[in-house]
């Protein structure tokens, strides 16, 4: 693995660091608000600034993929960092609600700049070699969860020591981004000559998301991250914003600190790791959808148990503590969920050769429409029942992404690049 390539994975790394830390600063920021001079935040007003940030990376994502084609991945992969760095200082800067969500727009910039160029220089450097292709877009995926999880589980201790002004630290992390990406990382030769070829532009994009083999896996993978999008970003809140006492009954409504949350947070993504790298390893001898689909079922068995925890307070410490165990049982599972969608949008890439960028540019817009619609269901769940609601809407989503499984199963066949004779695999 060459020099610049490392050097993207790396710049990937500290870029979701950068993304994932302000991710849930914004969250304490927002709780404690009123201690800044602001206005109470309610959770449809959070729910607001957290559609705004996926909002703009699902709308920004396609023309800035097809702008590094015209222009070079290079050079629009270092936009990231630049309006991660704006975004920060404004919100360093203010308490106005309206700032704020505009703010966020200016993250989801940051990532939409960001993502498709970064998979499409990953896809032009490793054209001639499918197996450096595999190792990088799996380094990709681990870049990308590991900056993020190091960023959340980073932001509790920032915010407890240093409070607003950890979003100023955060933009010296985005300059260092910048600085790998512009200095770190050379286009390999034939670069400018692709730049100069003729491109087919958004009508091609529109055609291939139009595609069958795309609307295969879709709705279940929105489902699915509307489901995980619930539990980064509403539950969070709720769990740090002043207790309700209308839902005094509920253990895990409101009270808990930015460093308590950062220690749930570090052992959730220590068994999500765990889960992804056991479920990767399955890819050889197991159809992707039945990965899918025990991730599913993993999901329930983690709702079920968070259920228990939430109204748990008269357990005994053995009950207590097997429940515990369940849910982190299901939250290994269910991490198989999304490395197998990925594989399986990665197996359509093989109908477009000539268009892998642009239809791996989909993880953006899949995964904004899900965490758009979970963090939108999350607020009215939230505000209805509290945890119970999140709870409850997370079970509703899940049974979504299970209803087009069994329509996919029997069409995974017609996916180029799935696992060779996975119809008879379980």
């Amino acid at each position: 693995m060459d020099r610049s390539l490392v050097a993207v994975l790396v710049g990937t790394f500290t870029l979701r660091f950068s993304t994932g830390l302000t991710g849930l600063l914004i969250v304490y920021y927002l709780a404690d608000l009123t201690d800044y001079g602001g206005q109470p935040v309610s959770s449809f007003a959070f729910s607001l600034t957290v559609a705004a940030f996926f909002a703009a990376e699902l709308l920004l994502a396609p023309p800035f993929g097809l702008l590094s084609d015209r222009v070079g991945h290079h050079r629009v992969m270092q936009l990231g960092p630049l309006f991660g760095m704006i975004a920060v200082v404004l919100t360093f800067a203010t308490t106005d609600l309206g700032l704020l969500l505009f703010t966020r727009v200016l993250e989801g910039a940051s990532t939409a700049a960001s993502v498709p160029s970064i998979l499409g220089f990953i896809a032009m450097v490793t054209a001639a070699d499918e197996l450096l292709r595999g190792r990088a877009s799996a380094r990709f995926e681990g870049a990308t969860l590991a900056g993020l999880g190091a960023g959340f589980v980073a932001a509790g201790p920032i915010y407890f020591a240093i409070h607003q002004w950890g979003f100023l630290l955060n933009a010296v992390i985005y300059g260092v981004s910048l600085l790998i990406f512009r200095f770190g990382v050379r286009e390999p030769p034939e670069a400018e000559a692709q730049r100069r070829a003729p491109h087919p532009g958004l009508r091609r994009y529109i055609a291939i998301i139009g595609s069958s083999h795309i609307w295969l896996l879709a709705p279940t993978w929105i489902a699915i991250n509307a489901a995980i999008g619930l539990y980064t970003t509403q539950t969070i809140f709720q769990l740090v914003r002043t207790p309700d006492p209308e839902f005094a009954d509920q253990a895990l409504m409101g009270g808990f600190g930015p460093l308590g949350v950062s220690i749930g947070l570090a052992v959730g993504l220590v068994v999500f790791f765990a889960g992804l790298a056991f479920w990767g390893e399955r890819f050889r001898t197991m159809r992707r959808t039945t990965i899918i689909g025990y991730g599913i079922v993993g999901g329930f068995a983690m709702v079920a148990a968070a259920i228990v925890v939430n109204h748990g307070q008269s357990l005994p410490a053995p009950l207590l503590v097997a429940d515990l165990v369940l849910l982190a049982a299901g939250l290994f599972v269910l991490a198989g969920a999304t490395p197998a969608a990925l594989g399986l949008l990665a197996d359509v890439t093989e109908a477009f050769p000539a268009d892998r960028g642009a239809i791996m540019g989909l993880y953006s817009v899949f995964l904004a429409l899900g965490q758009i619609g979970g963090s939108l269901i999350g607020a009215v769940a939230a505000e209805a029942r509290g945890i119970d609601g999140i709870l409850l809407a997370t079970m509703v989503l899940l049974g979504i992404a299970l209803l087009p499984l069994r329509a996919l199963r029997h069409r995974e066949h017609l996916v180029p690049g799935g696992v060779p004779g996975s119809v008879g695999l379980t």
